[in-house]
């Protein structure tokens, strides 16, 4: 390469009206070389590039960077790593950037750092998406890092509710094996309610929930993230190092894929803050002890029971008992499981699905509904009723479906018998059927407008009522003549 004072030279030479050629033998120099430099003097000469470690695994680098555009360089070294690659993490970096075609941009922040056990700090991220059949479910990470440490763990789950936050706390303190003496957070709504300048006002659920492990909430100022620089880095850490290139099927997929990370990759690796593997500065940390008393987490709602003897929940049903049709029962949910209590016992437990407007059924419950319903046509006073005719047993039919309650619905239809006649209140049930009104109010209406009491004086009454009760069915007279034609034929 020719140096500054050679090119110099070549430029004064040039000025006293040497030739190209001249010049050229007089610095012992090849002629293009002149000829390069006069035209421009600070022309560098290129050199030959040598060969690199990365260059075998260019094209597989090329193809991960086609699958996901942002992946990191860790997650890249270490496909290359599982491919035979031995070289370090700085030369996987470098070929990043000039293959995207841009540099990092680093900005200045203050840094500060607590004593072991004093603070975690939390932060949501959203990660994309499951797809469960045609329902496509949210994903979301509790990040929960030990500030001195920088000891990390992910929750995730497919709400940011209340329960989900309080969830996400308690399984990142047991996985911890303790909770801290300060939380640091942001102004999410299920932490912070309102703030007046440095006057915070914190969301009364989350203050009971912490009030348990005497942890002291500390709110971050809005448009200030560097105070939670440490989870702020972890959540992107969380989705450049763990989410690429992996596939998950459900969310039980998703928190053990990243149980395996924390522990191989996340937590032993070695941070570029501290210079130390997270888990062995762990060793350091003192937590405060859980308390015997763990706090309630689940997701919890009080829901009716429809005639179809379930509840609405989360876009699906799922059933419970017959017997509590019209009744409030109470969900108790987490990630695994609905559980349905009614008066603080639990009478129907189902896994919980993630697809919507499904039904989830327990099979004795249909059983316990077949066996209601037996019961119920060898009611006598049912079977009194059935026995006007087909009509009869389509109304029931409709009333069942309706959930009324068809004991009472019966003996009021059985005493407008009484009063009016079996056609008329046959008339009235298929008149009222046609316009799918179902109940004995509508049919003593029809037959109140529309007939005349047939009965003017009520029947005699006994002292025993279980007598007067006794109904016998409607038989048929066709029977009797039957009866009387086999007699004459002998």
């Amino acid at each position: 390469m020719i140096d500054k004072r050679t090119i110099f030279e070549i430029h004064r030479l040039k000025h006293l009206g040497w030739s190209d050629r001249k010049i050229a033998r007089h610095l012992n120099i090849d002629r293009g070389s002149v000829k390069k430099y006069v035209a421009n003097p600070v022309a560098v000469q290129k050199r030959p590039r040598r060969g690199s470690k990365l260059d075998p695994y260019q094209d597989q680098i090329n193809r991960l960077v086609d699958q996901d555009p942002t992946v990191s360089a860790p997650v890249v070294l270490q496909h290359l790593k599982a491919s035979g690659f031995d070289g370090k993490i700085t030369i996987v970096r470098d070929y990043l950037m000039e293959l995207r075609g841009k540099r990092k941009q680093r900005t200045a922040y203050c840094r500060f750092e607590s004593p072991p056990g004093e603070q975690m700090q939390i932060d949501w991220g959203h990660f994309g998406a499951l797809d469960y059949g045609d329902t496509r479910r949210n994903l979301y990470g509790l990040v929960v890092i030990e500030s001195f440490s920088r000891m990390l763990y992910v929750h995730f789950t497919h709400s940011q509710k209340q329960w989900a936050l309080h969830s996400g706390l308690l399984d990142a303190f047991a996985w911890f094996g303790g909770s801290p003496k300060q939380l640091v957070v942001d102004n999410m709504a299920t932490a912070v309610v309102e703030r007046l300048g440095s006057v915070v006002r914190f969301n009364d659920a989350f203050l009971d929930f912490l009030r348990h492990f005497c942890v002291e909430p500390v709110a971050c100022n809005p448009g200030s993230p560097f105070e939670k620089g440490k989870v702020e880095s972890g959540v992107k850490y969380v989705r450049r190092n763990f989410l690429p290139l992996r596939s998950f099927t459900d969310l039980d997929d998703v928190q053990r894929q990243a149980l395996s990370w924390l522990t191989t990759v996340a937590n032993v690796r070695i941070h570029q803050t501290t210079g130390e593997r997270p888990a062995q500065r762990f060793e350091k940390v003192t937590l405060t002890p859980l308390p015997e008393c763990l706090p309630e987490t689940k997701q919890t709602e009080s829901l009716l029971v429809h005639k179809d003897f379930a509840v609405r929940f989360d876009g699906n049903t799922y059933t419970v008992p017959p017997w509590a049709v019209g009744k409030t029962v109470i969900a108790k949910a987490d990630a695994a499981t609905v559980a349905l209590y009614f008066k603080d016992k639990r009478i129907a437990a189902h896994s919980r699905s993630w697809q919507r407007k499904t039904r989830i059924e327990t099979p004795s419950h249909r059983e316990q509904v077949k066996k209601l319903r037996k019961r119920l046509w060898q009611d006598r006073q049912v079977a009194a009723f059935l026995s006007l005719g087909p009509v009869a047993v389509d109304y029931l039919e409709g009333l069942i479906e309706a959930g009324l309650p068809t004991k009472k619905q019966v003996k009021r239809l059985l005493a407008l018998e009484d009063k009016y006649g079996t056609e008329a209140v046959i008339y009235a049930i298929t008149k009222s059927m046609a316009c799918k009104a179902w109940g004995a109010d509508y049919v003593e209406n029809i037959v109140h407008q529309e007939m005349t009491p047939k009965n003017e004086h009520p029947p005699v009454r006994l002292r025993n009522e279980n007598l007067n009760r006794i109904r016998l069915k409607h038989t048929s007279l066709q029977e009797y003549d039957s009866h009387v034609l086999k007699r004459m034929k002998k």
